[in-house]
């Protein structure tokens, strides 16, 4: 079962570069008084990658950061990535008792990103079982309950995929379960530790990840319109691939400056839709990047990406949407339960809901948020009237405006205002 903080608003950016940056974000939205249920610490908070363990430099005491913003009623989610650097306190144990995915030749290398890497070998279980170990006493002890799983495919940015090799067999027989193992390496672990309605944020997955509390999102996706419409078809074919719990970068990952009105109409567009994903989570690499400095850490950061750096009108919109999410808490709650029980979809494409009803076979940009809301949204710049299906129902139910009082019948096409601050959105009654 989803887990409560999973129904509200998640906060998250690339990235929070100190524990007293991150504190002050959190203590801003509860200064203004808006709901928010999680906060994410983004990868590079490590010494070295394969160390598993904050930077005590840039996060001095994380047990006191853990406990303020339980103060605050937000969880704590923290970035994990299956890299081992070369020059990591744990890369010579690892080799050694061969926790690593080996290469048939050449060296043991896959990506080369802020140092010289190999990922950790999750189809052994005594690789996964050390990695939860680090984990566990760096993180779960100190009050650390949600791991965000990243680059989880994994890349190979050294070789050719077919080079390289785990404990199960060569990569090109078993390499697409990498993203299934890794969620398993700390869902067990947790389980281990007596934690019920498990779920940790994952890059990708494969058949059998749900088994694991595994939170799918979209990956580092462009913040364009393209990009914004790829994200609806991704989502609902999730679910219908039985993996319910999805979401996406709300606005995109790479790019976007919050001071540009292109950019902000985008984001806005992008933040109404997240509303109704069946996570809400506020992520991004935004323009410009922050300077360095000597004292900054190693890996930048980029610009502000909280809902009060849109500038006002923004800012308004976000909080309308916020509010909204937080009204639907019980019924994503439910729907939470369904996806946790069946295995239905949270997001639901309209045949699913109306398999009678032969347009919903062909309507490809509206969606339903489990069997009572149908959602339209608005995926082309400066869309100010939008058309939509709504799709037949049986005797006796209508179709109402979520934002009004105004009903129709079902099985017909209408036309509805979309000023910037409404996304169309449909009640059954």
């Amino acid at each position: 079962m989803m887990p409560e903080y999973g129904l509200g608003f998640w906060q998250c950016k690339l990235r929070y570069q100190t524990q007293e940056e991150l504190l002050q974000v959190a203590r801003e939205y509860r200064k203004r008084n808006l709901p928010i249920d999680l906060i994410v610490i983004d990868f590079f908070h490590w010494p070295m990658q394969g160390d598993w363990k904050f930077d005590e430099k840039y996060w001095p005491d994380p047990e006191a950061m853990v406990k303020e913003l339980e103060e605050l009623k937000i969880e704590l989610m923290v970035s994990i990535w299956p890299t081992v650097d070369r020059r990591s306190e744990n890369h010579e144990e690892m080799v050694e008792k061969g926790l690593l995915i080996r290469t048939e030749r050449g060296v043991r290398t896959a990506m080369t990103f802020q140092g010289q890497t190999i990922h950790f070998d999750p189809t052994n279980p005594a690789a996964r079982d050390y990695v939860w170990n680090k984990a566990k006493q760096n993180y779960y002890k100190k009050g650390i309950k949600v791991f965000w799983l990243d680059e989880a495919e994994p890349e190979y940015r050294h070789y050719d995929f077919d080079l390289y090799r785990y404990h199960l067999g060569p990569n090109i027989a078993i390499g697409n379960i990498y993203p299934r193992e890794y969620s398993r390496a700390f869902y067990e672990g947790m389980e281990k530790e007596g934690q019920k309605n498990i779920v940790n944020l994952v890059r990708c997955a494969w058949a059998g990840s749900q088994r694991y509390g595994a939170l799918v999102w979209s990956g580092d996706i462009s913040s364009s319109w393209s990009s914004f419409r790829n994200q609806l078809a991704a989502g609902l074919n999730m679910g219908l691939s039985g993996v319910p719990w999805w979401t996406t970068d709300i606005g995109g990952f790479h790019g976007g400056n919050p001071d540009d009105e292109a950019f902000r109409e985008l984001f806005v567009r992008w933040f109404q839709w997240g509303t109704f994903c069946p996570v809400m989570r506020l992520h991004g690499d935004r323009e410009p990047r922050q300077p360095k400095t000597k004292d900054s850490p190693f890996c930048r950061s980029g610009a502000d990406n909280e809902v009060w750096s849109y500038g006002p009108a923004v800012y308004e919109i976000c909080k309308k949407y916020m509010g909204v999410r937080e009204n639907l808490r019980e019924y994503t709650r439910k729907l939470m339960e369904e996806a946790h029980k069946k295995g239905s979809p949270v997001m639901r494409a309209l045949f699913y809901e109306f398999p009678e009803d032969g347009k919903s076979w062909e309507v490809e940009e509206q969606y339903m948020y489990g069997d009572k809301y149908l959602v339209c949204p608005i995926l082309a710049k400066s869309q100010i009237k939008t058309k939509v299906y709504l799709p037949s129902l049986p005797s006796g139910q209508k179709w109402k405006d979520f934002w009004g009082k105004q009903t129709w019948d079902g099985g017909k096409d209408v036309e509805v205002d979309s000023p910037l601050e409404v996304m169309p959105v449909f009640q059954r009654v």
